[in-house]
Protein backbone atom coordinates (compact mmCIF):
# COMPACT_ATOMS: atom_id res chain seq x y z
CA UNK A 1 0.00 0.00 0.00
CA UNK A 2 1.42 3.38 -0.97
CA UNK A 3 2.75 4.55 2.52
CA UNK A 4 -0.64 5.91 3.63
CA UNK A 5 -0.95 4.81 7.41
CA UNK A 6 -4.75 4.63 6.79
CA UNK A 7 -3.99 1.28 4.46
CA UNK A 8 -2.61 -2.56 5.09
CA UNK A 9 -2.74 -5.00 2.75
CA UNK A 10 -3.42 -4.82 -0.45
CA UNK A 11 -4.99 -1.16 -0.46
CA UNK A 12 -7.10 -2.19 2.10
CA UNK A 13 -8.14 0.59 4.57
CA UNK A 14 -8.00 0.26 8.40
CA UNK A 15 -11.47 0.75 9.90
CA UNK A 16 -10.45 2.17 13.02
CA UNK A 17 -14.04 2.05 14.59
CA UNK A 18 -13.40 -1.80 14.59
CA UNK A 19 -9.78 -1.41 16.14
CA UNK A 20 -10.88 0.46 18.75
CA UNK A 21 -13.84 -1.75 19.87
CA UNK A 22 -12.26 -4.60 19.43
CA UNK A 23 -9.38 -3.46 21.94
CA UNK A 24 -12.07 -2.14 24.16
CA UNK A 25 -14.23 -5.51 24.36
CA UNK A 26 -10.95 -7.54 25.18
CA UNK A 27 -10.10 -5.19 28.00
CA UNK A 28 -13.12 -5.34 29.38
CA UNK A 29 -12.92 -9.20 29.36
CA UNK A 30 -9.92 -8.90 30.62
CA UNK A 31 -11.34 -6.75 33.61
CA UNK A 32 -14.18 -9.19 33.94
CA UNK A 33 -11.24 -11.92 34.95
CA UNK A 34 -11.20 -10.09 38.27
CA UNK A 35 -15.09 -10.23 38.80
CA UNK A 36 -14.88 -13.89 38.71
CA UNK A 37 -13.93 -14.72 42.49
CA UNK A 38 -16.66 -12.24 43.28
CA UNK A 39 -19.61 -13.97 41.35
CA UNK A 40 -22.54 -16.57 42.28
CA UNK A 41 -21.42 -19.49 40.91
CA UNK A 42 -25.04 -20.12 39.19
CA UNK A 43 -23.67 -16.56 37.41
CA UNK A 44 -20.73 -18.24 36.39
CA UNK A 45 -23.22 -21.33 35.13
CA UNK A 46 -25.72 -19.22 33.77
CA UNK A 47 -22.28 -17.56 31.46
CA UNK A 48 -21.37 -20.60 30.05
CA UNK A 49 -24.92 -21.83 29.24
CA UNK A 50 -25.20 -18.69 27.89
CA UNK A 51 -21.99 -19.49 25.69
CA UNK A 52 -23.45 -23.17 24.37
CA UNK A 53 -26.21 -21.11 23.44
CA UNK A 54 -24.19 -18.86 21.55
CA UNK A 55 -22.19 -21.16 19.84
CA UNK A 56 -25.07 -23.08 18.94
CA UNK A 57 -26.32 -20.17 16.82
CA UNK A 58 -23.70 -20.21 15.03
CA UNK A 59 -22.35 -23.69 14.75
CA UNK A 60 -25.61 -25.24 13.71
CA UNK A 61 -27.15 -22.11 12.92
CA UNK A 62 -25.81 -19.91 10.41
CA UNK A 63 -22.75 -22.78 9.91
CA UNK A 64 -24.18 -25.77 9.22
CA UNK A 65 -27.62 -25.08 8.34
CA UNK A 66 -27.58 -21.82 6.67
CA UNK A 67 -24.33 -21.56 5.04
CA UNK A 68 -24.00 -25.38 4.11
CA UNK A 69 -27.65 -26.23 3.69
CA UNK A 70 -26.40 -29.59 5.06
CA UNK A 71 -29.93 -30.76 7.03
CA UNK A 72 -32.87 -28.73 6.89
CA UNK A 73 -34.77 -27.04 10.32
CA UNK A 74 -38.98 -26.80 11.17
CA UNK A 75 -39.85 -23.52 12.54
CA UNK A 76 -39.36 -23.32 15.90
CA UNK A 77 -35.88 -24.59 15.61
CA UNK A 78 -34.80 -21.97 13.27
CA UNK A 79 -36.35 -18.89 15.84
CA UNK A 80 -34.61 -20.91 18.03
CA UNK A 81 -31.38 -20.80 16.28
CA UNK A 82 -32.23 -17.13 14.82
CA UNK A 83 -32.20 -15.71 18.49
CA UNK A 84 -29.16 -17.57 19.64
CA UNK A 85 -27.14 -16.42 16.45
CA UNK A 86 -28.53 -13.01 17.59
CA UNK A 87 -26.83 -13.25 20.82
CA UNK A 88 -23.28 -14.41 19.21
CA UNK A 89 -23.29 -10.91 17.37
CA UNK A 90 -21.26 -12.12 14.56
CA UNK A 91 -23.64 -10.25 11.91
CA UNK A 92 -26.88 -11.93 10.77
CA UNK A 93 -27.38 -14.91 9.31
CA UNK A 94 -27.25 -13.41 5.83
CA UNK A 95 -24.21 -11.71 5.91
CA UNK A 96 -22.51 -14.64 8.04
CA UNK A 97 -23.78 -17.51 5.55
CA UNK A 98 -22.59 -15.02 2.62
CA UNK A 99 -19.24 -14.49 3.92
CA UNK A 100 -18.94 -18.23 4.88
CA UNK A 101 -19.53 -19.76 1.42
CA UNK A 102 -17.25 -16.84 -0.07
CA UNK A 103 -14.49 -18.30 2.24
CA UNK A 104 -15.19 -21.59 0.81
CA UNK A 105 -15.74 -21.55 -2.71
CA UNK A 106 -12.39 -19.14 -2.95
CA UNK A 107 -10.79 -20.63 -0.05
CA UNK A 108 -7.02 -19.47 0.81
CA UNK A 109 -6.84 -16.44 -2.29
CA UNK A 110 -7.82 -12.53 -1.74
CA UNK A 111 -11.51 -13.47 -2.32
CA UNK A 112 -11.18 -15.32 1.27
CA UNK A 113 -12.56 -12.88 3.50
CA UNK A 114 -10.10 -14.23 6.31
CA UNK A 115 -7.36 -15.67 3.75
CA UNK A 116 -5.05 -17.87 6.40
CA UNK A 117 -2.31 -17.18 3.68
CA UNK A 118 -1.93 -13.59 5.14
CA UNK A 119 -0.76 -14.98 8.33
CA UNK A 120 -2.41 -16.10 12.02
CA UNK A 121 -3.18 -12.37 13.19
CA UNK A 122 -5.19 -11.39 9.92
CA UNK A 123 -7.19 -15.02 9.87
CA UNK A 124 -8.19 -14.68 13.07
CA UNK A 125 -9.18 -10.56 13.79
CA UNK A 126 -7.17 -8.43 11.57
CA UNK A 127 -9.64 -9.34 8.54
CA UNK A 128 -12.12 -7.31 10.53
CA UNK A 129 -9.46 -4.38 10.72
CA UNK A 130 -10.10 -3.49 6.98
CA UNK A 131 -11.97 -3.38 4.31
CA UNK A 132 -13.08 -5.97 2.87
CA UNK A 133 -10.25 -7.09 -0.50
CA UNK A 134 -11.98 -6.25 -3.19
CA UNK A 135 -11.76 -9.95 -4.28
CA UNK A 136 -13.73 -10.72 -1.63
CA UNK A 137 -16.81 -7.99 -3.04
CA UNK A 138 -16.59 -8.62 -6.74
CA UNK A 139 -16.26 -13.12 -6.44
CA UNK A 140 -18.57 -12.32 -3.63
CA UNK A 141 -21.52 -11.03 -6.28
CA UNK A 142 -20.86 -13.89 -8.32
CA UNK A 143 -22.47 -16.33 -6.29
CA UNK A 144 -26.41 -17.33 -5.39
CA UNK A 145 -27.46 -15.92 -1.82
CA UNK A 146 -31.41 -16.21 -3.07
CA UNK A 147 -31.95 -18.93 -0.99
CA UNK A 148 -31.18 -17.11 2.48
CA UNK A 149 -34.04 -14.62 1.62
CA UNK A 150 -36.70 -16.80 1.16
CA UNK A 151 -36.44 -17.85 4.87
CA UNK A 152 -38.59 -15.56 6.49
CA UNK A 153 -36.77 -16.26 9.94
CA UNK A 154 -33.44 -14.80 7.96
CA UNK A 155 -35.22 -11.79 6.91
CA UNK A 156 -36.72 -11.37 10.12
CA UNK A 157 -33.36 -11.20 11.86
CA UNK A 158 -31.71 -9.27 9.28
CA UNK A 159 -34.65 -6.37 9.70
CA UNK A 160 -34.14 -6.23 13.03
CA UNK A 161 -30.89 -7.15 13.79
CA UNK A 162 -29.88 -4.32 16.06
CA UNK A 163 -32.32 -4.82 18.67
CA UNK A 164 -32.20 -8.54 18.69
CA UNK A 165 -28.73 -8.52 19.34
CA UNK A 166 -29.07 -5.77 22.21
CA UNK A 167 -32.02 -8.18 23.67
CA UNK A 168 -30.02 -11.37 23.36
CA UNK A 169 -26.45 -10.45 23.45
CA UNK A 170 -26.39 -7.85 26.24
CA UNK A 171 -29.87 -7.83 27.96
CA UNK A 172 -30.88 -10.93 28.65
CA UNK A 173 -28.22 -12.35 30.03
CA UNK A 174 -27.72 -9.36 32.17
CA UNK A 175 -31.13 -9.54 33.18
CA UNK A 176 -31.27 -13.10 34.81
CA UNK A 177 -28.57 -13.32 37.08
CA UNK A 178 -29.81 -10.00 38.72
CA UNK A 179 -33.40 -11.17 38.66
CA UNK A 180 -33.36 -14.61 39.72
CA UNK A 181 -30.84 -15.20 42.10
CA UNK A 182 -29.67 -11.19 43.12
CA UNK A 183 -26.35 -10.74 41.03
CA UNK A 184 -25.46 -7.41 40.85
CA UNK A 185 -26.02 -5.70 36.95
CA UNK A 186 -21.99 -4.91 36.82
CA UNK A 187 -21.18 -8.64 37.86
CA UNK A 188 -23.76 -10.25 35.43
CA UNK A 189 -23.07 -7.60 32.81
CA UNK A 190 -19.36 -8.45 32.52
CA UNK A 191 -19.53 -11.86 33.02
CA UNK A 192 -22.15 -12.92 31.14
CA UNK A 193 -22.03 -11.12 28.54
CA UNK A 194 -18.45 -8.95 27.90
CA UNK A 195 -16.64 -12.00 29.00
CA UNK A 196 -18.38 -14.91 27.85
CA UNK A 197 -18.92 -12.81 24.49
CA UNK A 198 -15.03 -11.75 24.17
CA UNK A 199 -14.42 -15.49 24.85
CA UNK A 200 -17.28 -16.87 22.25
CA UNK A 201 -15.42 -14.50 18.83
CA UNK A 202 -12.24 -15.92 20.08
CA UNK A 203 -13.44 -19.67 20.16
CA UNK A 204 -14.80 -18.88 16.51
CA UNK A 205 -12.05 -16.97 15.07
CA UNK A 206 -9.91 -19.79 15.97
CA UNK A 207 -11.43 -22.10 13.35
CA UNK A 208 -10.67 -19.39 10.84
CA UNK A 209 -6.69 -19.28 12.00
CA UNK A 210 -5.67 -22.12 14.26
CA UNK A 211 -7.75 -24.86 12.24
CA UNK A 212 -6.45 -23.20 9.13
CA UNK A 213 -2.56 -23.96 10.39
CA UNK A 214 -1.98 -26.73 13.26
CA UNK A 215 -2.87 -30.40 12.40
CA UNK A 216 -2.86 -33.52 10.55
CA UNK A 217 -4.78 -33.39 7.03
CA UNK A 218 -6.31 -37.07 6.61
CA UNK A 219 -8.55 -35.99 4.09
CA UNK A 220 -6.89 -33.72 1.63
CA UNK A 221 -3.42 -32.59 2.23
CA UNK A 222 -3.45 -30.10 -0.56
CA UNK A 223 -5.47 -27.76 1.18
CA UNK A 224 -5.20 -25.43 4.42
CA UNK A 225 -7.57 -26.45 6.56
CA UNK A 226 -6.91 -29.18 9.02
CA UNK A 227 -8.38 -31.27 12.08
CA UNK A 228 -6.94 -29.51 15.25
CA UNK A 229 -8.36 -30.89 18.45
CA UNK A 230 -8.31 -27.60 20.67
CA UNK A 231 -10.21 -25.78 17.86
CA UNK A 232 -13.39 -28.87 18.29
CA UNK A 233 -12.94 -28.55 22.19
CA UNK A 234 -13.51 -24.44 22.02
CA UNK A 235 -15.62 -24.69 19.04
CA UNK A 236 -18.06 -27.40 19.88
CA UNK A 237 -17.56 -29.78 17.38
CA UNK A 238 -16.14 -27.35 13.98
CA UNK A 239 -12.32 -28.61 14.75
CA UNK A 240 -12.43 -31.10 11.86
CA UNK A 241 -11.36 -28.53 9.49
CA UNK A 242 -9.73 -30.82 6.87
CA UNK A 243 -12.43 -33.05 6.92
CA UNK A 244 -15.26 -29.86 6.75
CA UNK A 245 -13.69 -28.36 4.16
CA UNK A 246 -13.61 -31.83 1.86
CA UNK A 247 -16.97 -32.80 2.41
CA UNK A 248 -18.72 -29.11 3.35
CA UNK A 249 -22.25 -30.73 2.56
CA UNK A 250 -21.74 -32.80 5.83
CA UNK A 251 -24.07 -32.00 8.78
CA UNK A 252 -22.07 -33.15 10.92
CA UNK A 253 -18.79 -31.45 9.68
CA UNK A 254 -16.76 -34.66 10.80
CA UNK A 255 -16.90 -38.06 10.55
CA UNK A 256 -19.01 -39.36 13.13
CA UNK A 257 -18.36 -41.78 15.96
CA UNK A 258 -17.60 -41.20 18.96
CA UNK A 259 -15.47 -37.97 18.63
CA UNK A 260 -16.14 -34.82 20.47
CA UNK A 261 -18.74 -33.29 18.45
CA UNK A 262 -21.23 -31.41 20.53
CA UNK A 263 -23.31 -29.42 17.34
CA UNK A 264 -24.06 -32.90 16.00
CA UNK A 265 -25.67 -34.24 19.32
CA UNK A 266 -27.87 -31.00 19.05
CA UNK A 267 -28.78 -31.52 15.43
CA UNK A 268 -29.39 -35.05 16.24
CA UNK A 269 -31.58 -34.66 19.31
CA UNK A 270 -33.65 -32.13 17.62
CA UNK A 271 -34.12 -34.95 14.98
CA UNK A 272 -35.07 -37.27 17.83
CA UNK A 273 -37.34 -34.35 18.55
CA UNK A 274 -39.05 -34.32 15.01
CA UNK A 275 -37.41 -30.90 14.24
CA UNK A 276 -34.63 -31.53 11.07
CA UNK A 277 -34.74 -33.31 8.90
CA UNK A 278 -32.99 -34.25 5.70
CA UNK A 279 -29.41 -34.78 7.15
CA UNK A 280 -26.98 -35.06 4.08
CA UNK A 281 -23.76 -37.25 5.09
CA UNK A 282 -20.37 -38.43 3.00
CA UNK A 283 -20.85 -42.01 2.97
CA UNK A 284 -18.04 -44.01 4.72
CA UNK A 285 -16.86 -45.41 1.12
CA UNK A 286 -16.37 -42.07 -0.20
CA UNK A 287 -14.61 -40.71 2.87
CA UNK A 288 -12.45 -44.12 2.55
CA UNK A 289 -11.40 -43.45 -1.14
CA UNK A 290 -11.09 -39.94 -0.49
CA UNK A 291 -8.35 -40.52 2.69
CA UNK A 292 -6.41 -43.16 0.06
CA UNK A 293 -6.42 -40.87 -2.75
CA UNK A 294 -5.53 -37.14 -0.83
CA UNK A 295 -5.37 -37.59 2.70
CA UNK A 296 -1.40 -37.28 4.55
CA UNK A 297 -1.84 -40.89 5.48
CA UNK A 298 -2.52 -39.96 9.39
CA UNK A 299 -5.82 -41.43 9.61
Amino acid sequence: AGGDAGTAGGGQAIVWRNVVLMGLLHLGAVYALSLVPRAHILTLLWAYFCFLMTALGVTAGAHRLWSHRSYKAKLPLRIFLAAANSMAFQNDIYEWSRDHRVHHKYSETDADPHNARRGFFFSHIGWLFVRKHRDVIEKGRKLDFTDLLDDPVVRFQRKYYKSSVVLMCFVIPTIVPWYLWGESLWNAYFLASILRYTISLNVTWLVNSAAHMYGNRPYDKNINPRQNTLVTLGAIGEGFHNYHHTFPFDYSASELGLKFNPTTWFIDFMFWLGLVTDRKQAPKEMIQARKERTGDGSA
